[in-house]
């Protein structure tokens, strides 16, 4: 819960450098439901594209508060941010809703960024690679084979903590994601874009996208203000 109408000066700034740093990364900014219409607008001229936070596991219907991938796309959302943990542990949000959900977006033609990761208890227990293989069991429908979507794996115990696993956790993890994927999704699993997201920033980001089969980042709290965000984008450039 993060974004004002002020927020969108912040968002200009990264547009403005969008057209140079289009030639190494594609940067999408996913900013709250309010921001979504007004920052398409903004960003029009750009080559930043713009998705959002979360929506319905519904089309239509007598569902107040709810907003559906097709209402996000006709605001000019492209992606859309699903099963994010905090959604998944705040909000009690199931894997099933979460398929149910990346369904939705994928018949809106809005691509999913699907996010899965362990607990720090999980991660304890030695029970990761489970974790992720159920979460991808469950959160990935069959048709997701024939559309375009993202895997995000976000350990949660990194998430704003400052800890990060390290290269060789996030290389082993990415690569069982990408087997997984591979197996279940032989024409699509081999070009699924997988991005790392939990306490990346410019200090680490050239590190973590050196890994095997991690394409990007999904970044957090470092996306709010344009400084941090395009030094990130910077160090993936270089990298």
């Amino acid at each position: 819960m993060n974004g004002m109408i002020s927020s969108l000066d912040e968002l200009a700034q990264t547009a403005s450098r969008s057209v140079d740093l289009s030639l190494f990364v594609d940067m999408v900014i996913c900013p709250p439901l309010t921001l979504v219409r007004s920052a398409v607008e903004g960003v029009a001229t750009s080559l930043l594209e713009i998705g959002a936070q979360d929506c319905s596991d519904e089309q239509t219907g007598a569902f107040t508060g709810d907003v559906s991938a097709a209402m996000l796309a006709n605001c000019g959302a492209k992606w859309v941010i699903i099963g994010h943990s905090e959604r998944r542990t705040l909000r009690s949000e199931t894997s099933a809703v979460v398929c149910r959900k990346v369904r939705q977006a994928l018949s809106a033609g809005v691509t999913p960024i699907v996010c899965i990761g362990e607990t720090e208890s999980e991660m304890h227990e030695g029970r990761t690679l489970q974790v992720l293989s159920e979460q991808l069991t469950a959160s990935l429908p069959s048709e997701a084979g024939q559309g375009d979507f993202v895997v995000a794996y976000e350990p949660v115990w990194a998430i704003g903590s400052g800890k990060t696993p390290t290269v060789d956790q996030i290389a082993g993890v990415h690569q069982f994601i990408r087997n997984w994927l591979d197996a279940q999704f032989a024409d699509h699993g081999p070009k699924t874009r997988l991005l790392y997201g939990g306490s990346v920033k410019a200090e680490n980001a050239r590190e973590i996208i050196t890994c095997e089969n991690v394409s990007g980042a999904l970044v957090g709290g470092a996306s709010l203000k344009a400084a941090s965000f395009l030094a990130i984008a910077d160090a993936l450039c270089v990298s």
